[in-house]
């Protein structure tokens, strides 16, 4: 690794943790992000400060010769960073170029992919290592509030020992592809950014090139990924599939976790999860089985896992006023939105849920789907509200919009109203809740989501 870089987008979700890594490692680090040209979310860029990174604007002036340039998916190479850096002779990696020269230099390392439910795992398994004193080093796409204090109010990395690495990775640009880690975890394999065929052949080479595959053997998709692991490589989990090594059983929804039970190589554990819903369960069996593949006791795993205390953003209750609670989540594809409204039904009150499509593109690709799962999750007396998508300029395609959405989810039988503007809808909700009620704040690649739920809770105030 050279000892110079400029990441370009350092506030995005997969950017800052990086940044953070690679600071503590000794590296000079530089940013820039069009969210601080803007003047918005000046936190995120105050932690980032007190790292000790400098923050430029995204004009290219950040940049010095025998820096790295690193930048993410989000960025064009028309930004003026990209052109500078090019006209410099610079070094560019992608991030998870560079994400995979840390991973694949460690000696153990644990990489977490799936359609969804990879950035809780990660979490959880970066927290069960963390309690049983192995002090790993966490890349994560969330926030992990175990790992939250004053200092680190945006701690979506965990800085440790870089033999011990922990990574959520990406299939959604074929990165996926890069990573050569100890253990691989596949959570499930769904409709997301690549065809069903694209994402089977990134997935299953993701698994084979593992020592370790630890794979939801629930999950159909990944079920036939785990028949082309050889059976010494594979570690299969799951509630309703026999042939698990990891098989949970007595599941129990409870309104503010779960509980459960793991069989593993005649081991008998009774599990307690403070995070709700069965796709947390699934996730905590997935990250019981890696750790174990690193070997900690199944036991001691266990022990540690009831103290996770979840992500921002993921079912996260942002507060109650006013005999109303505003519950700020990231689902944003229909795997995970149909997991978020099974939990969420699961429980009395009536849901009006806002939900941000985070792109004109997913609605093109999975429209018909994301429909149907608003369709199927919500309840007579729910009520979705959609604003526009989020546009970050560009070509793309804009001729199905939330108006589009909206009509889909009305025809599959469900109340679904479009309105363009975020303000307007918050003006609704608040209009609309009645005590009882839980208003739901949904989407992706919209930090201000979170602010928007917070201030939902201040007006309720009475």
């Amino acid at each position: 690794m050279t000892n110079q870089y400029h990441f370009c987008g350092i506030g995005g979700s997969g950017m800052l943790p990086l940044a953070a890594i690679v600071r503590a490692s000794g590296a000079r680090v530089s940013g820039s992000d069009r969210a601080l040209d803007a003047g918005r979310l000046g936190a995120k860029f105050d932690y980032l400060k007190s790292l000790g990174v400098g923050l430029f604007a995204q004009d290219g002036s950040g940049l010095s010769e025998g820096a790295t340039l690193v930048t993410s998916a989000a960025v064009e190479d028309s930004i003026p960073d990209v052109v500078r850096a090019k006209a410099m002779g610079l070094a560019h990696v992608t991030r998870p170029e560079l994400l995979a020269q840390l991973m694949n230099a460690a000696t153990k390392s644990i990489a977490v992919g799936g359609t969804s439910g990879k950035s809780t795992v990660t979490g959880m398994i970066g927290w069960i290592l963390s309690a049983r004193h192995r002090q790993p080093t966490v890349m994560n796409g969330a926030v992990m509030k175990n790992f939250v204090s004053p200092q680190a109010p945006f701690a979506s990395a965990l800085v440790g020992d870089p033999e011990l690495f922990v990574g959520e990775v990406d299939e959604s640009d074929g990165s996926i592809a890069l990573y050569r880690p100890t253990v691989a975890v596949l959570t499930n394999v769904s409709l997301d950014h690549h065809s069903m065929e694209a994402l089977r052949s990134l997935f299953g080479d993701f698994l084979t090139v593992a020592k370790r595959a630890v794979i939801n053997l629930d999950d159909p998709e990944a079920r036939m990924l785990a028949d082309e692991v050889p059976a010494d490589q594979l570690l299969g989990y799951g509630f309703d599939s026999p042939g698990a090594a990891f098989v949970g059983r007595n599941l129990e929804l409870l309104p503010d976790g779960v509980a459960f039970s793991v069989d593993h190589g005649g081991e008998h554990h009774q599990v307690r999860l403070a995070v709700p819903g069965r796709h947390n369960a699934s996730n905590a069996l997935a990250a019981l089985a890696a750790v174990v593949a690193l070997g900690v006791p199944l036991g001691e795993a266990v022990a540690a896992i009831a103290r996770f205390a979840g992500l921002r953003r993921r079912l996260e209750t942002v507060g109650t006023a006013g005999g109303v609670t505003v519950i700020d989540d990231f689902a944003h594809n229909p795997d995970k939105i149909a997991a978020s409204l099974a939990t969420l039904t699961a429980q009395p009150g009536r849901l009006l849920v806002m939900f941000q499509p985070h792109g004109f593109g997913p609605l093109a690709k999975m429209g018909e789907e994301l429909a149907q799962t608003f369709a199927n999750g919500l309840r007579e007396a729910d009520e979705l509200f959609l604003p526009d998508p989020v546009y970050q300029g560009g070509t793309v395609d804009r001729s199905r919009g939330s108006d589009w959405l909206a009509e889909a989810v009305r025809a599959a039988g469900s109340r679904a109203r479009h309105v363009p503007e975020r303000a307007a809808i918050g003006e609704a909700l608040l209009a609309t809740a009645l005590p009882g009620d839980r208003i739901v704040i949904m989407g992706a690649r919209d930090d201000t989501l979170s602010e928007f739920a917070a201030e939902l809770v201040a007006r309720l105030a009475p």
